[in-house]
């Protein structure tokens, strides 16, 4: 049996599997952040290197999926195109590509500082940052 020209959801195929990449990509970028954040006190009871173990191994997890994210990202903008978004698309377009940007650089900040109060201020930032992002990329196809 062949699926090839079955819609789903109204898109073809590769429409599909660009956008579940992306959610995929974005679930594992912001929902890690949340489950580090509920964890990281515990962690802190744990010992004072349980969170930086348990920061380190998330960073393997997480960075992968901010790749995923920005690469499917990109990729829908060229299947979709920006050409005849009106002008309220693409400041929020814009709008969200600068709050991914503010996430990824405020991340990989807060991963390589050695002070405790820079990390505390980019791990914020990181995270509004990429809350933003994805509130904006919901109403960008509502």
């Amino acid at each position: 049996m062949s699926f090839e020209n079955v819609p789903v959801l109204g898109a073809t195929h590769i429409d599909t599997l660009r956008i579940f990449l992306h959610l995929l990509g974005v679930s594992g970028w912001i929902g890690g952040q949340i489950v580090m954040l509920g964890l990281f006190p515990l962690l802190r009871s744990l010992g004072a290197e349980a969170p930086q173990i348990a920061a380190r191994r998330f960073a393997q997890i997480a960075w992968p999926c901010f790749g995923l994210a920005v690469a499917t990202g990109l990729w829908g903008l060229v299947a979709v195109g920006v050409d005849g978004g009106d002008t309220d698309y693409l400041i929020l377009l814009l709008v969200k590509l600068s709050l991914v940007g503010l996430s990824g650089a405020s991340a990989l900040i807060h991963a390589t500082s050695k002070s405790p109060a820079l990390r505390g201020v980019t791990g914020a930032l990181g995270f509004l940052g990429a809350l933003g992002a994805l509130f904006a990329g919901s109403a960008l196809v509502s």
